[in-house]
This record gives C-alpha cells, sequence and structure tokens, in this order.
C-alpha cells in the first residue's frame, strides 16, 4: 500500500468503501458459522483474527522480501507507539467480538444497522471533541435522528429478528462505541505521519488476538468436527476478506479522508448485510424497527450532506503526546490496527 500521506482523497474514499462492502459480509458468515461450527461470538472473532494475521503476516514477509530497504519491521511499528498499539489492537477485539454477540442475539440486520447508525454519530461527536473537526446544524440533527431512530429500534425489538433483541442491541451500541475510538484513533494517527499503515495493521490484529484468546479458551475454542469442511472455508473467507484485505484498505483510507467522511462511506456496511439478512437469513423487520432503522441511516445521511458542504476542517489538535514527531518513519504513530 501507498503511504497514506500521498494517497488521494477519491482513492481513500474508495478503499473504504470496499472495506465497508466486504464488512457487510462478516455478519452473515459469523452467523453461519455459530449454526455450522457450533462456536460462540468470542470464538468466531479469535479464529477471524488468527486467521487474518497470519495472512497479513504472509504479505508482511512478501513486502519485506521486495522492499527491504523500505519496508518496515514490526517492531519498529509496535515501538514508535506502544500505547497506541494495545489500545487499537484490544479497541478492534472489542467492537468486532460485541458486534457478533449482537448479530447471534438481535440478528445481522438489526445488529449492523446500530453499529454501523451509531458509529457515526458517535464518531461525529469525538472528532469535534478530540480532533477538533467541527460539525454545524447536519451533526445536530443527525444526533437527533440517530438517537430517535435507536429509540424506536429498542421499543420495536422482536424476537423475529433474534431471540433477545435488546440486549443484542447493547451489544451493538457497546460495538459501536469501540468502532467509534478505533476510527478516530486511526485518523488521528493517519493525519499525523506518513507510511507504515500496513504494519500498524498487522501489530493491532497481533494485539486483539491475544486479548480474544483466554475468553475464546472460556466459551469454547475448537468448531464441531462434524462439520469441519464447511466451516473451515468459512473461517477462511472471514480472515482473508472481511479481516485482512478490509481492515488494511479502511486504515489506508483514512489517511486520506476525514473520520466522520469514512464513518458516511462506511454505511454500504449497514445496506449489505440488510439486503443478506432479509433475502438470504429471512428476517423481518416491523414497521418501527423500519423506521428505526431509516432514522439511524438518515443521521449518517445529515453527515453526509455535511461533508459535501465544503466547510473545510479546522485547524489540527495538538498532539497529546510530545515526543510522537520524532517517530515520523514508525507506522505505529499513525496506526489504526
Amino acid at each position: 500500500m501507498q503511504s497514506s500521506s500521498a494517497l488521494p482523497v477519491r482513492q481513500g474514499v474508495l478503499y473504504v468503501a470496499i472495506a465497508a462492502t466486504a464488512w457487510g459480509t462478516g455478519g452473515a458468515v459469523a452467523a453461519e458459522l455459530y449454526d455450522a461450527g457450533g462456536i460462540g461470538p468470542v470464538s468466531v472473532s479469535f479464529w477471524r483474527f488468527l486467521t487474518g494475521l497470519g495472512l497479513l503476516l504472509a504479505a508482511h514477509l512478501f513486502r519485506r522480501a521486495r522492499q527491504p530497504h523500505t519496508a518496515l519491521s514490526l517492531r519498529a511499528a509496535y515501538a514508535a507507539n506502544p500505547w497506541r498499539t494495545l489500545i487499537t489492537g484490544f479497541g478492534l477485539a472489542l467492537y468486532q467480538t460485541a458486534y457478533f454477540a449482537s448479530v447471534q442475539l438481535a440478528g445481522l440486520t438489526v445488529a449492523t444497522v446500530v453499529t454501523l447508525g451509531s458509529g457515526p454519530v458517535l464518531v461525529t461527536v469525538g472528532a469535534r471533541l478530540a480532533l477538533g473537526e467541527r460539525t454545524g446544524a447536519a451533526g445536530t440533527a443527525a444526533v437527533a435522528s440517530g438517537v430517535t431512530g435507536l429509540g424506536l429500534l429498542m421499543g420495536g425489538a422482536d424476537g423475529s429478528t433474534g431471540p433477545a433483541p435488546l440486549l443484542g442491541i447493547g451489544y451493538a451500541l457497546l460495538s459501536a462505541v469501540g468502532y467509534a475510538g478505533v476510527t478516530l484513533l486511526g485518523r488521528f494517527s493517519g493525519r499525523k505521519n506518513t507510511g507504515g499503515m500496513f504494519e500498524s495493521t498487522v501489530t493491532g490484529f497481533a494485539v486483539g488476538t491475544v486479548c480474544l484468546l483466554p475468553m475464546a479458551l472460556l466459551e469454547g475454542l475448537l468448531p464441531d468436527s462434524e462439520r469441519l469442511a464447511w466451516t473451515l472455508p468459512l473461517v477462511l473467507y472471514l480472515g482473508a476478506v472481511p479481516t485482512a484485505l478490509a481492515y488494511t484498505m479502511f486504515f489506508t483510507g483514512l489517511g486520506a479522508v476525514r473520520a466522520t467522511t469514512a464513518s458516511v462511506v462506511a454505511l454500504v456496511e449497514p445496506l449489505t448485510a440488510a439486503v443478506i439478512g432479509v433475502l438470504a437469513l429471512g428476517e423481518r423487520l416491523n414497521a418501527h424497527v423500519l423506521t428505526g432503522t431509516a432514522l439511524l441511516l438518515s443521521a449518517v445521511l445529515f453527515l453526509a450532506a455535511d461533508e459535501g458542504s465544503g466547510r473545510k476542517p479546522s485547524r489540527r489538535m495538538p498532539d497529546p503526546d510530545p515526543g510522537q514527531g520524532r517517530h515520523t518513519s514508525c507506522p505505529s504513530a499513525r496506526t489504526k490496527g
């Protein structure tokens, strides 16, 4: 991948859109793994992270072999800012596992809409407070629309989409918090430094894999051996497409676009998941859920309109780590995960 600072904005948006489309398929694959593999959300996340990490490590070794003098080492990526790498890895593990738990309890459509509908609103608030990215009336309208939509979803959720929709929505909100945190951290890191985003993605997933292992062992790590011929390809897909490919493209794209812009483009994910949930998984959405879904997605569209207004983002906030500027050649400083 090319350095984030040199990436054109349009190409960054394309990267985020491709990543979001790939993510939209991940929940459906996880739902199938619950049935076929007999494992829970933590174990699904662990196998996703482990498989994705293996593919990312292979790609890293290939890059190092072809560009021994320019490709950064993973040690350098981690050493640039170890706390940022640790926080990113933990955040990735948290929001992916909470999302998979929400899919299991509330259904694919509701889980994805709540996570990706609430996420941009949280990103907007966080970007204003932490990054100085200003939003005006559109941002206020987005928050109001998002909160109203979430209330309707909670009031209208029933057993037609999942066995425990309210608890599932709670997990989806937890996932949205993690998503917003990782997005903001990736944006803050990506706009302040050059190069190394790929290596930072690898180190973030290594941390996330370690975080998930103990909980996965407690939950039950190994899938049902009777259907391995079906579960293994599902795990490989989950690690390759919605993980290794998608996150590399997402965090590379974050170096060229604003955090709120990225969250708007990522709206492709809930739309993809909703189509899969209704058409492939037979999920039914009542009037309250449909209205709440429309309001949550409208919140993101308000933000999209704000992005297109032509207002320039405010000046960059000062770096909270005065020593970070010395690590300009290391990836983790602008890392994502």
